[in-house]
C-alpha cells in the first residue's frame, strides 16, 4: 500500500512541477494548447505584453498600438507572429536573431514603419510568407532579404518604394507570389527580378512605371500573372514579353500607349499570344486615339523610318534599341542615387541595441502618397488558403480580379472596367477575431489561479500520504 501512496504521491507531484514551470497568460490575452498559442489582439497595447509563454508558437498581436519591437519581445520557438494594424515604427535589428523556426510574419499596415535594417530578417530560413503592406517603406535597403530561401509570398504593396536594388531578391529561390503594386516604382532593370525562377505571380499594378528593361523578365520562366495596369507606360518591348513562356495573364490596360511604329513588336507579340490580355488603349497619335493597339491593322500603325523602325523591333542584338536602353538605364540611375541622397534627410536612423526611443528621433513627418483618383486598396486580408484564425478566407486579389478574364478574352476587346464588381472595394473587412477552443477562458487573476492550483496540488499530496502511513 505504501508503494501505491508513493506513486500517487508522485504523480501529484509531476503535475504540481508542471503548474510550476508552466507560464501564466499575459493579462487579458487568451492562451491555449495544440498548438500553444496567446492572443493578445486588439487591447489598444502600447507595447508587446510581459509574461508571453516561452513556448508559445503562435502569437497574436494585431490591431493594437504597439510602437517599438526590441530583442527579447518574442520567443525563438515562435512560429507565427502577427503584428499588423499596429503603430510600429521602430524594430531593432536583432529582434528576429535566431527565431529559426518562424514560418509566417506579418508586420503589415504599420504605416510608420518607414525603414528597416538590412539584417532584421537575418536568419529565418523556414520563413515562408513575409508581410509588409502599407509600411510606409521609402526603400529597402540590399541584402534585407538575403537567406530567405523558403520564402514563397512578399507583401510590399502600397508602401512609397520608388527603386528596387539590383538583385534584391536573388535568394528568394521559392518565392511564388510578389506584390509590388500600389507603389511609386517608375523603371524595372535589367537585374531588378534575378533569380527568381519559379516566380508565379507578379504584381505590378498601380505604380508610375514609365520604363521596362528589354530584359527585366528574363529569369521568370514559370511566370503566369503579369499586371502592369495603371502606370505610366507609353512602350514595352515585345523582346521583353518574349522571355515569359508560362504566361497566361497580362494586364497592361490604363497606360499612356503610343501607337506609332515603335508598338508594331509589342502589337505583333500581342496577336501571336495565345492567353489572357486586357486592352491597350491608344493615347497618341490623334489620329488612333481611344483605339485598342490589339484590334488595329499592321497598315493602320504609322509608318517609320528606317532608323526608327530598326529601334522599334525589339531585337536584342539590335544596336539602336541597346544604345537607347542603356541611356535610359543610365539616367533612372543618375535619378535613383539622388533620390536616395534626399531621402538620407528624412528616414528614421536606426537605434544601437540598448538605446532608448527618444522623441526627439521620431519617424519622419513625411505624408503618405494619396491614392489616385479611382484606385483601389488592396487588403490582403485573404490569401487564398485557410484564412487566419482558423475561418476559411474568399479569394484573393489575383483570384478576384481573374473572375473577368472570359470577360476580358471576349471577341470584342473586353476593356478594363476599373469600377467592374469584382475589383475589391476601397473599404476593407477586418480580420476575423482569433477565439479559443471550447472550454477555455479568458485569463483574468492569472497569480491567484495559479496559487490556487499550487495549494490543492500540496494538499491532496499531504492527505495521501497521511493515508499511505495510517494503513501501514
Amino acid at each position: 500500500m505504501f508503494g501505491r501512496g508513493c506513486g500517487g504521491v508522485g504523480v501529484l507531484l509531476v503535475l504540481c512541477g508542471w503548474l510550476e514551470l508552466s507560464s501564466p497568460c499575459p493579462r487579458d490575452c487568451i492562451c491555449y494548447t495544440s498548438p500553444s498559442t496567446v492572443s493578445c489582439q486588439a487591447h489598444n497595447f502600447l507595447s508587446v505584453p510581459e509574461e508571453i509563454p516561452a513556448q508559445s508558437e503562435r502569437v497574436f498581436l494585431q490591431n493594437n498600438k504597439i510602437q517599438r519591437l526590441l530583442r527579447g519581445h518574442f520567443s525563438p520557438t515562435t512560429a507565427m507572429l502577427w503584428l499588423y494594424s499596429n503603430n510600429i515604427s521602430y524594430i531593432q535589428a536583432s529582434t528576429f536573431h535566431g527565431f529559426a523556426r518562424l514560418e509566417e510574419l506579418d508586420l503589415g499596415d504599420n504605416r510608420h514603419l518607414r525603414a528597416l535594417a538590412s539584417d532584421t530578417f537575418q536568419g529565418l530560413g523556414r520563413l515562408h510568407a513575409l508581410h509588409l503592406y502599407h509600411c510606409g517603406l521609402l526603400s529597402l535597403p540590399s541584402g534585407i532579404f538575403e537567406g530567405l530561401s523558403s520564402l514563397q509570398y512578399l507583401y510590399l504593396q502600397d508602401n512609397q518604394l520608388e527603386f528596387l536594388e539590383d538583385d534584391l531578391f536573388v535568394d528568394l529561390l521559392n518565392l511564388s507570389h510578389l506584390f509590388l503594386h500600389g507603389n511609386r516604382l517608375w523603371s524595372l532593370h535589367q537585374n531588378t527580378f534575378r533569380g527568381l525562377g519559379v516566380l508565379d505571380r507578379l504584381l505590378l499594378h498601380q505604380n508610375r512605371l514609365q520604363w521596362v528593361h528589354r530584359l527585366a523578365f528574363h529569369d521568370l520562366h514559370r511566370l503566369t500573372t503579369l499586371y502592369l495596369f495603371n502606370n505610366s507606360l507609353t512602350e514595352l518591348s515585345g523582346a521583353c514579353l518574349a522571355l515569359l513562356p508560362a504566361l497566361e495573364y497580362l494586364r497592361l490596360n490604363d497606360n499612356l500607349w503610343e501607337c506609332d511604329c515603335k508598338a508594331l513588336p509589342l502589337w505583333d507579340w500581342l496577336r501571336r499570344f495565345r492567353g489572357s490580355t486586357s486592352s491597350l488603349g491608344c493615347v497618341s497619335p490623334p489620329e488612333l486615339q481611344g483605339r485598342d493597339l490589339k484590334e488595329l491593322r499592321k497598315d493602320e500603325l504609322p509608318s517609320c523610318s528606317a532608323g526608327e523602325e530598326t529601334q522599334g523591333r525589339g531585337v536584342i542584338g539590335g544596336e539602336a534599341e541597346l544604345g537607347e536602353s542603356l541611356k535610359k538605364e543610365e539616367d533612372h540611375r543618375l535619378h535613383h542615387r539622388n533620390h536616395r541622397h534626399r531621402h538620407n534627410h528624412h528616414q528614421h536612423p536606426h537605434l544601437p541595441h540598448g538605446d532608448q526611443h527618444n522623441g526627439d528621433l521620431s519617424p519622419s513627418p513625411l505624408p503618405l502618397p494619396r491614392p489616385p483618383k479611382g484606385s483601389r486598396r488592396n487588403c490582403t486580408r485573404n490569401r487564398g488558403r485557410k484564412g487566419k484564425g482558423g475561418v476559411q478566407g474568399g479569394l484573393n486579389e489575383v483570384q478576384t480580379l481573374r473572375e473577368g478574364e472570359e470577360k476580358d478574352n471576349a471577341p470584342g476587346g473586353g476593356k478594363h472596367d476599373p469600377s467592374a464588381p469584382t475589383r475589391r472595394r476601397n473599404k476593407c473587412v477586418p480580420r476575423t477575431s482569433v477565439g479559443p477552443p471550447s472550454g477555455v477562458k479568458r485569463a483574468n487573476s492569472n497569480a491567484a489561479s495559479h496559487s490556487a492550483g499550487t495549494f490543492v496540488c500540496v494538499l491532496l499530496a499531504g492527505l495521501l500520504s497521511l493515508t499511505a502511513v495510517i494503513l501501514l
